[in-house]
């Protein structure tokens, strides 16, 4: 399957339209029932399962209502059948789950193997930045955080993507130059110390070595 396949599938096709806001009314839903859910479990303190119970009681009873009504009206009952996944819908779940364990894999290849000093450094502070923010925070609410951010900074991102491209080249090149001033003034003057070190001491031991066969 080529990239035409994966760019024509309607899971990814949906998942694009909600975090660039296109569905507006699917996105301001996920936004509300993210809301919803960190003020009910963080602030109020309810329990995740009790919460879980109201939602499913909730749809239940809806749905229940709903066809009820419609039956009294002389109408069909709703066609719940959209919801059923295909095995079509299956497989492209599975084929991106795979697409993004080999990145990730590829990603960690990158980092521990090629040795490229900017990618390295930047995959370091992200990890500190991420550890420092984890501290303060509980894993709720970074969920929080991180579903805000997924439905704020894409669609910024496609609206202001040139000028943030420039910014990030800019800010790119400047710390490439930076990482490349610390090799060479730190990293070659520690190198060449350990050099000298092992010369004086190959020296040493060959002086010894003569003395010895003087003697």
């Amino acid at each position: 399957m080529s990239a035409t396949t994966e760019s024509s599938s309607p899971a990814l096709d949906t998942f694009r339209d909600i975090i660039l806001w296109r569905r507006k009314k699917l996105s301001a839903g996920v936004l509300l029932v993210s809301t919803a859910t960190w003020v009910l479990l963080q602030v109020y303190r309810f329990n995740f399962i009790t919460v879980a119970s109201w939602v499913a009681m909730f749809i239940v009873g809806s749905l229940f209502m709903w066809g009820n009504i419609l039956r009294l009206l002389g109408k069909e009952p709703p066609n719940l059948s959209d919801l059923e996944i295909s095995e079509q819908n299956a497989n492209e779940i599975a084929n991106t789950s795979r697409t993004l364990i080999e990145e990730a894999i590829r990603w960690m290849f990158h980092v521990t193997v090629e040795g490229d000093w900017f990618v390295f450094a930047r995959t370091i502070v992200g990890f500190l930045l991420l550890s420092y923010v984890g501290s303060f925070f509980e894993f709720l609410t970074l969920l929080h955080i991180g579903i805000q951010m997924l439905m704020t900074i894409p669609v910024t991102y496609d609206k202001y993507g040139d000028q943030i491209k420039r910014c990030g080249e800019m800010g790119e090149a400047q710390f490439r130059r930076f990482c490349g001033m610390f090799n060479e003034r730190v990293i070659r003057q520690v190198k060449n110390k350990f050099d000298v070190k092992e010369e004086r001491e190959k020296y040493q031991k060959n002086r010894e070595e003569k003395e010895k066969k003087v003697e």
